[in-house]
């Protein structure tokens, strides 16, 4: 794969929804300690934001945008969480995470992408939202029965019509969304362990499940591909299933834009 020097920093976001019990502020310092002094081109930082605190997404913009260039951004942060949960702002932790964070930080950063030259979002996100058709009615999954499951697919589905609608807002950065397969990680372990137990070795390792991410964000051929697409295993790939009946109207679409950017800017 012929692949390009990109980046001029590297940035993690961290939900604490996703965290093992075992991890602590001193886990992540000994993370950190880990990364290489010196690199060839002495451009690595480590940023750590709560996606799930959209006050803290929109501080830290305002931050990394005075001192850094962006070259790509990789929506990867996400979690499952099986019971309904309130952040301290009164946010349903999976909406917040997945959806609303995504939204602060995708959009908050695009004007700092369109400064350079073939920027590239990437976002990561499910074959599950295939059973989900948006639905914008009880977001926060206030007035319905919670299922975690469910209420993950259908935050991914909105992270592929949010991915759409930028790919059409903005010609200038190359959106596009993923789904990795069904990858052995800690989130699959805690959030699906039944899952997790049946699948056992067929679950893909954590670097077969990055190869299209990193395909997307730093191959030439990637960035040739029409934006706004989703992709498996480096290949473009249909986001509804045959008659599943999971496709919105443009109106159902703005919708889902005007709530999170009335949302986005409560937080501001």
């Amino acid at each position: 794969m012929n692949l390009h020097p990109r980046t001029s920093s590297l940035m993690t976001w961290r939900s604490k929804s996703l965290e093992e019990p075992s991890w602590s502020p001193g886990g992540t310092a000994a993370l950190e300690e880990q990364l290489p002094s010196r690199s060839p081109s002495e451009n690595i930082f480590l940023h750590i934001v709560d996606l799930s605190d959209p006050k803290t997404v929109w501080k830290f913009v305002e931050n990394f945008k005075q001192e850094h260039t962006l070259n790509v951004l990789i929506n990867n942060a996400g979690c499952m969480v099986n019971k309904r949960e309130l952040t301290e702002d009164g946010l349903e932790k999976n909406f917040a995470t997945n959806t609303l964070g995504v939204y602060v930080l995708t959009t908050a950063l695009i004007p700092v992408l369109e400064k350079e030259h073939d920027p590239r979002v990437v976002t990561v996100s499910s074959g599950g939202m295939l059973v989900q058709k948006l639905s914008t009615d009880d977001l926060q999954s206030e007035r319905t029965a919670f299922d975690g499951t469910m209420v993950y697919a259908q935050n991914k589905r909105q992270q592929v019509v949010l991915t759409e609608r930028w790919a059409r807002a903005h010609p200038a950065i190359h959106f596009s969304c993923m789904h990795p397969g069904w990858v052995d990680t800690p989130g699959v372990r805690l959030s699906m362990p039944g899952f997790h137990a049946r699948l056992g070795a067929r679950l893909r390792s954590e670097a077969q499940g990055a190869d299209t991410v990193l395909w997307l964000a730093l191959a030439p051929t990637a960035a040739a591909q029409p934006s706004g697409r989703f992709f498996q295993d480096r290949k473009p790939v249909p986001t509804h299933l045959p008659l599943a009946r999971t496709s919105s109207s443009p109106a159902e679409e703005e919708k889902l834009i005007e709530i999170l950017e009335e949302l986005a800017q409560r937080f501001k």
